[in-house]
């Protein structure tokens, strides 16, 4: 920060909560307002974008208030630590009504709406404020106190307007250039899904199927039970389905013993079975054990015949999943039960194509995750340059 510029706490240049009173001052309880609910609240976008009104007399009670001007930050977890922050702006009757989760800033003549947001913006800024919360797990907020007495540095306005309009600039062509890398890794996968599903139409032009229960032993597995001595830590490999997230298994967190296997309902695999969730977000991931394993009873363990080859089928799966997908039931968590995963028709040409097939497919792999990679550099490289750019903004060195 430069020596010039003064540093004063943010409760020291903005009115932080604006009373609701104004709103009553200037509207009729029938007057529509603008409403912003915390889903409406957005992540790197300067400006609020809000779609929905509401009668001041529908509002005013609960809800926190904003005008145009205001500057608007989430205050409870996880919203804070990700960023909701944004400049009111654009609302009806020039007033708005939104969650009580909302932080209100008001800046006074001395600083810039637009100085206090990238300010805010910081990560630096929201890692502070996450050590400074309270209140039960999944519903800590920040501190008063931190936020009231938070430092903000304090050029001249003209200097805060110059070094705006180079974040302005600058974020709007990062923001671009992330937009593009991002839709490029889209593509990236959505390519190779398109190309495995036109692998396995040419695969199978004898129309040859066969349920996946009919040509693989289909079992799901179990967890050990108490006493935890006796049953884990042991030597045999055991995993949940939160492990299934590459083609190949790799060591598990947890271990049972002989004693855990033999009493529970848990099955030992052998290397090369195909192990796919069945419960929830991992129904359908898949990995194919690298090492002699077991599973728990959130898992379907496939071990296929001698005319299968595994990572075909594991792939065949995929190149139909969206389908499968669409059949979980279930209220409180939707699965796959283990009858629907025997039922599922795999395509069965002769052993030879299924590993041409197989190897095809290590090599669109490989181009894919290679294209993936470039795509995530870029993003990752872009938010490197906003946050370099927003340190040098405050230090005075922009």
């Amino acid at each position: 920060m430069k020596n010039a510029w003064k540093t004063k706490k943010l409760s020291e240049v903005c009115v932080i909560k604006p009373p609701k009173s104004e709103a009553r001052k200037q509207l009729a309880a029938h007057d529509l307002v603008t409403f912003l609910p915390m889903e409406d609240l957005g992540i790197d976008e300067k400006h609020v974008r809000a779609t929905q009104t509401r009668p001041l007399s529908a509002v005013q009670g609960s809800y926190t208030y904003f005008a145009d001007g205001d500057v608007l930050l989430a205050k409870i977890t996880p919203c804070f630590e990700n960023g909701k922050l944004g400049i009111a702006e654009r609302l009806i009757n020039g007033i708005g009504f939104g969650s009580s989760e909302y932080i209100v800033f008001r800046p006074d003549e001395t600083i810039s709406k637009h100085w206090l947001y990238y300010y805010l913006s910081r990560e630096t800024f929201r890692a502070e404020g996450a050590t400074h919360m309270s209140g039960a797990v999944g519903h800590k907020r920040v501190s008063k106190d931190f936020i009231d007495s938070y430092p903000i540095p304090i050029p001249l306005v003209l200097e805060q307007q110059r070094i705006v309009g180079i974040l302005d600039e600058a974020f709007e062509g990062i923001a671009t250039a992330k937009a593009n890398a991002e839709k490029n890794l889209q593509n990236a996968r959505a390519l190779f899904e398109s190309h495995l599903q036109a692998v396995f139409t040419r695969s199978n032009k004898s129309g040859r199927k066969e349920r996946l229960g009919e040509i693989a032993e289909v079992q799901s597995g179990g967890t050990p039970s108490v006493p935890r001595n006796d049953y884990w830590n042991g030597d045999i490999p055991w995993y949940s389905s939160g492990e299934l997230n590459a083609t190949y298994t790799t060591n598990p967190e947890r271990h049972i013993t002989e004693a855990g296997l033999n009493n529970s309902n848990a099955k030992l695999f052998p290397k090369g079975s195909l192990l796919i969730g069945m419960y929830d977000t991992a129904a359908l991931k898949m990995s194919i054990l690298d090492r002699d394993g077991t599973f728990n009873q959130a898992i379907a363990g496939v071990k296929p015949n001698d005319k299968v080859e595994v990572e075909f089928v594991l792939h065949a799966i995929n190149a139909v999943k969206p389908k499968l997908l669409q059949e979980r039931r279930g209220v409180r968590q939707k699965n796959l039960s283990l009858g629907k995963i025997k039922e599922i028709e795999v395509p069965l040409p002769e052993i030879a194509e299924q590993r041409g097939v197989v190897s095809h497919l290590h090599a669109v792999v490989a181009e894919t995750r290679r294209l993936e990679s470039i795509s995530q550099q870029k993003i990752a490289a872009l938010e490197s340059l906003k946050k370099s750019m927003l340190h040098q903004a405050f230090t005075g060195k922009l």
